[in-house]
Protein backbone atom coordinates (compact mmCIF):
# COMPACT_ATOMS: atom_id res chain seq x y z
CA UNK A 1 0.00 0.00 0.00
CA UNK A 2 1.50 3.35 -1.07
CA UNK A 3 1.13 6.43 1.06
CA UNK A 4 -0.51 8.41 -1.74
CA UNK A 5 -3.65 6.51 -0.62
CA UNK A 6 -3.62 8.69 2.45
CA UNK A 7 -6.63 7.89 4.61
CA UNK A 8 -5.54 4.48 5.99
CA UNK A 9 -2.02 5.76 6.74
CA UNK A 10 -3.32 8.90 8.40
CA UNK A 11 -5.63 6.89 10.63
CA UNK A 12 -3.15 4.14 11.46
CA UNK A 13 -0.21 6.42 12.25
CA UNK A 14 -1.92 9.30 14.05
CA UNK A 15 -1.51 7.94 17.58
CA UNK A 16 2.19 7.23 17.08
CA UNK A 17 2.80 10.61 15.44
CA UNK A 18 1.14 12.45 18.32
CA UNK A 19 3.28 10.49 20.80
CA UNK A 20 6.53 11.22 18.93
CA UNK A 21 6.37 15.01 19.08
CA UNK A 22 6.74 17.31 22.07
CA UNK A 23 3.50 18.80 23.36
CA UNK A 24 2.10 21.32 20.90
CA UNK A 25 4.55 20.42 18.14
CA UNK A 26 2.32 18.03 16.19
CA UNK A 27 -0.19 19.82 13.97
CA UNK A 28 -1.01 17.04 11.52
CA UNK A 29 2.27 17.20 9.58
CA UNK A 30 3.46 14.13 7.68
CA UNK A 31 7.13 14.97 8.08
CA UNK A 32 10.00 15.54 10.50
CA UNK A 33 9.25 19.26 10.88
CA UNK A 34 7.89 20.58 14.16
CA UNK A 35 5.15 23.18 14.47
CA UNK A 36 7.74 25.68 15.64
CA UNK A 37 9.91 25.10 12.58
CA UNK A 38 6.92 25.38 10.25
CA UNK A 39 5.84 28.68 11.80
CA UNK A 40 9.36 30.11 11.85
CA UNK A 41 9.96 29.33 8.17
CA UNK A 42 6.60 30.85 7.20
CA UNK A 43 7.26 34.02 9.20
CA UNK A 44 10.73 34.32 7.65
CA UNK A 45 9.07 34.15 4.22
CA UNK A 46 6.68 36.96 5.12
CA UNK A 47 3.51 34.94 5.72
CA UNK A 48 1.00 37.06 7.63
CA UNK A 49 -2.61 38.31 7.62
CA UNK A 50 -4.10 38.24 4.13
CA UNK A 51 -0.85 37.17 2.42
CA UNK A 52 -1.66 34.84 -0.52
CA UNK A 53 0.09 31.50 0.08
CA UNK A 54 0.30 28.48 -2.22
CA UNK A 55 1.18 25.24 -0.39
CA UNK A 56 2.56 22.76 -2.95
CA UNK A 57 2.23 19.05 -2.10
CA UNK A 58 0.11 20.02 0.90
CA UNK A 59 -0.93 16.45 1.76
CA UNK A 60 -3.61 16.55 4.45
CA UNK A 61 -2.55 20.19 5.03
CA UNK A 62 -1.77 20.01 8.72
CA UNK A 63 0.92 22.71 8.37
CA UNK A 64 -1.27 24.81 6.09
CA UNK A 65 -4.24 24.79 8.43
CA UNK A 66 -1.90 25.58 11.31
CA UNK A 67 -0.51 28.61 9.47
CA UNK A 68 -3.98 29.91 8.58
CA UNK A 69 -4.97 29.72 12.25
CA UNK A 70 -1.69 31.18 13.51
CA UNK A 71 -0.89 33.82 10.89
CA UNK A 72 -4.17 34.56 9.10
CA UNK A 73 -2.87 34.07 5.57
CA UNK A 74 -4.93 33.45 2.43
CA UNK A 75 -4.33 29.79 1.59
CA UNK A 76 -4.49 27.42 -1.38
CA UNK A 77 -3.19 23.88 -0.96
CA UNK A 78 -2.52 21.59 -3.91
CA UNK A 79 -1.69 17.88 -3.92
CA UNK A 80 -1.84 15.01 -6.40
CA UNK A 81 -3.53 12.71 -3.88
CA UNK A 82 -7.33 13.02 -3.97
CA UNK A 83 -7.60 11.19 -0.65
CA UNK A 84 -5.20 13.64 1.02
CA UNK A 85 -7.08 16.65 -0.32
CA UNK A 86 -10.38 15.14 0.80
CA UNK A 87 -9.04 14.84 4.34
CA UNK A 88 -7.62 18.36 4.18
CA UNK A 89 -10.98 19.82 3.14
CA UNK A 90 -12.80 17.89 5.85
CA UNK A 91 -10.40 19.02 8.57
CA UNK A 92 -10.29 22.64 7.44
CA UNK A 93 -13.91 23.06 8.50
CA UNK A 94 -14.72 26.76 8.56
CA UNK A 95 -11.12 27.88 8.08
CA UNK A 96 -10.64 30.08 4.96
CA UNK A 97 -8.70 27.42 3.03
CA UNK A 98 -9.01 26.28 -0.57
CA UNK A 99 -7.67 23.06 -2.08
CA UNK A 100 -7.06 21.58 -5.50
CA UNK A 101 -6.15 18.09 -6.70
CA UNK A 102 -3.42 18.44 -9.33
CA UNK A 103 -0.08 17.08 -10.43
CA UNK A 104 2.78 19.56 -10.07
CA UNK A 105 4.24 21.17 -12.13
CA UNK A 106 2.53 23.21 -13.46
CA UNK A 107 1.19 25.16 -10.49
CA UNK A 108 -2.37 26.48 -10.26
CA UNK A 109 -3.11 29.80 -11.95
CA UNK A 110 -2.83 32.85 -9.76
CA UNK A 111 -0.27 35.19 -8.25
CA UNK A 112 1.09 34.39 -4.81
CA UNK A 113 3.31 36.23 -2.38
CA UNK A 114 4.61 32.98 -0.90
CA UNK A 115 4.95 29.45 -2.25
CA UNK A 116 5.56 26.72 0.35
CA UNK A 117 7.06 23.31 -0.36
CA UNK A 118 7.60 21.40 2.87
CA UNK A 119 9.44 18.06 3.00
CA UNK A 120 8.67 17.11 -0.61
CA UNK A 121 11.41 18.65 -2.74
CA UNK A 122 13.06 15.21 -2.77
CA UNK A 123 10.07 13.72 -4.63
CA UNK A 124 10.82 15.77 -7.78
CA UNK A 125 13.41 14.41 -10.18
CA UNK A 126 13.22 17.44 -12.49
CA UNK A 127 13.80 20.24 -10.01
CA UNK A 128 14.46 22.83 -12.73
CA UNK A 129 10.91 22.43 -14.04
CA UNK A 130 9.48 22.67 -10.54
CA UNK A 131 11.44 25.79 -9.60
CA UNK A 132 10.57 27.53 -12.89
CA UNK A 133 6.90 26.87 -12.19
CA UNK A 134 7.25 28.21 -8.65
CA UNK A 135 8.93 31.39 -9.90
CA UNK A 136 6.17 31.92 -12.48
CA UNK A 137 3.53 31.69 -9.74
CA UNK A 138 5.18 34.33 -7.54
CA UNK A 139 4.40 38.03 -7.67
CA UNK A 140 7.38 40.40 -8.00
CA UNK A 141 9.16 40.27 -4.66
CA UNK A 142 7.53 36.96 -3.78
CA UNK A 143 9.24 34.28 -1.68
CA UNK A 144 9.71 30.54 -2.07
CA UNK A 145 9.97 28.83 1.34
CA UNK A 146 10.99 25.19 1.20
CA UNK A 147 12.91 22.39 2.82
CA UNK A 148 15.67 20.47 1.12
CA UNK A 149 17.07 16.98 1.64
CA UNK A 150 20.58 17.95 0.63
CA UNK A 151 23.09 15.42 -0.62
CA UNK A 152 24.47 13.54 -3.61
CA UNK A 153 21.99 11.39 -5.55
CA UNK A 154 21.37 7.91 -4.14
CA UNK A 155 23.71 5.16 -5.23
CA UNK A 156 22.17 2.02 -6.75
CA UNK A 157 22.66 0.22 -3.42
CA UNK A 158 21.01 3.05 -1.47
CA UNK A 159 18.14 3.15 -3.94
CA UNK A 160 17.63 -0.61 -3.54
CA UNK A 161 17.56 -0.25 0.25
CA UNK A 162 15.06 2.64 0.42
CA UNK A 163 11.35 1.77 0.09
CA UNK A 164 9.57 3.89 -2.55
CA UNK A 165 12.95 5.09 -3.82
CA UNK A 166 11.20 6.50 -6.90
CA UNK A 167 10.19 9.43 -4.65
CA UNK A 168 13.67 10.06 -3.22
CA UNK A 169 15.85 12.33 -5.37
CA UNK A 170 18.50 13.96 -3.21
CA UNK A 171 20.20 17.06 -4.61
CA UNK A 172 23.36 18.97 -3.63
CA UNK A 173 22.81 22.52 -2.43
CA UNK A 174 24.81 24.05 -5.28
CA UNK A 175 22.54 22.36 -7.81
CA UNK A 176 19.43 23.75 -6.12
CA UNK A 177 21.07 27.19 -5.99
CA UNK A 178 21.65 26.89 -9.74
CA UNK A 179 17.99 25.95 -10.36
CA UNK A 180 16.88 28.95 -8.31
CA UNK A 181 19.26 31.35 -10.05
CA UNK A 182 18.10 30.22 -13.50
CA UNK A 183 14.53 30.99 -12.40
CA UNK A 184 15.46 34.43 -11.07
CA UNK A 185 15.45 33.47 -7.37
CA UNK A 186 18.19 33.97 -4.78
CA UNK A 187 18.50 32.25 -1.39
CA UNK A 188 18.05 34.84 1.37
CA UNK A 189 17.78 32.51 4.37
CA UNK A 190 19.13 29.07 5.17
CA UNK A 191 19.01 26.98 8.36
CA UNK A 192 20.24 23.45 9.07
CA UNK A 193 17.73 21.28 10.94
CA UNK A 194 19.57 17.98 10.48
CA UNK A 195 20.11 17.24 14.18
CA UNK A 196 16.56 18.16 15.13
CA UNK A 197 15.09 16.04 12.33
CA UNK A 198 17.30 13.11 13.25
CA UNK A 199 15.81 13.29 16.76
CA UNK A 200 12.26 13.41 15.39
CA UNK A 201 12.93 10.44 13.08
CA UNK A 202 14.23 8.46 16.04
CA UNK A 203 11.17 9.38 18.13
CA UNK A 204 8.88 8.31 15.27
CA UNK A 205 10.63 4.93 14.97
CA UNK A 206 10.16 4.31 18.68
CA UNK A 207 6.52 5.37 18.51
CA UNK A 208 5.83 3.17 15.47
CA UNK A 209 7.46 0.21 17.23
CA UNK A 210 5.40 0.81 20.37
CA UNK A 211 2.19 0.84 18.33
CA UNK A 212 3.29 -1.86 15.87
CA UNK A 213 0.41 -4.22 16.58
CA UNK A 214 -2.29 -1.67 15.79
CA UNK A 215 -0.43 -0.27 12.79
CA UNK A 216 0.14 -3.73 11.28
CA UNK A 217 -3.50 -4.62 11.80
CA UNK A 218 -4.59 -1.57 9.80
CA UNK A 219 -1.86 -1.37 7.14
CA UNK A 220 -0.29 -4.82 7.06
CA UNK A 221 3.17 -5.98 8.14
CA UNK A 222 4.82 -4.98 4.85
CA UNK A 223 3.74 -1.35 5.13
CA UNK A 224 4.99 -1.12 8.71
CA UNK A 225 8.30 -2.78 7.80
CA UNK A 226 8.81 -0.34 4.91
CA UNK A 227 8.00 2.59 7.19
CA UNK A 228 10.55 1.49 9.78
CA UNK A 229 13.25 0.73 7.19
CA UNK A 230 12.83 4.16 5.59
CA UNK A 231 12.97 6.02 8.91
CA UNK A 232 16.03 4.08 10.06
CA UNK A 233 17.79 4.92 6.81
CA UNK A 234 17.04 8.63 7.35
CA UNK A 235 18.45 8.35 10.87
CA UNK A 236 21.64 6.74 9.56
CA UNK A 237 22.03 9.29 6.76
CA UNK A 238 21.43 12.26 9.06
CA UNK A 239 23.81 10.82 11.66
CA UNK A 240 26.61 10.33 9.16
CA UNK A 241 26.10 13.61 7.29
CA UNK A 242 25.14 11.71 4.15
CA UNK A 243 22.05 13.94 4.08
CA UNK A 244 21.40 17.36 5.54
CA UNK A 245 17.92 18.77 6.18
CA UNK A 246 17.81 22.46 5.29
CA UNK A 247 15.11 25.11 5.54
CA UNK A 248 15.49 27.80 2.87
CA UNK A 249 13.81 30.96 1.66
CA UNK A 250 14.48 32.24 -1.87
CA UNK A 251 13.22 35.60 -3.14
Amino acid sequence: MRQDVRTPFDTALERARVAAYAEGEFVGQESFMTAGEIRALAVAAGVGPGVPVLDVCCGVAGPGRFLVRELGCSYLGVDSSASAVSLARERAGDLPCSFEVANVPPLPDGAFDVVLLLETMLAFDDKDALVRSVAAALRPGGRFAFTLEEGAPLSPAERAAMPDADTVFLTPLDEIAGCLARAGLDVVLGEDHSAAHRAVADALVRAFEADAGAISEQLGHRALDDLLVAHRLWIDWLDSGRVRKLALVAA
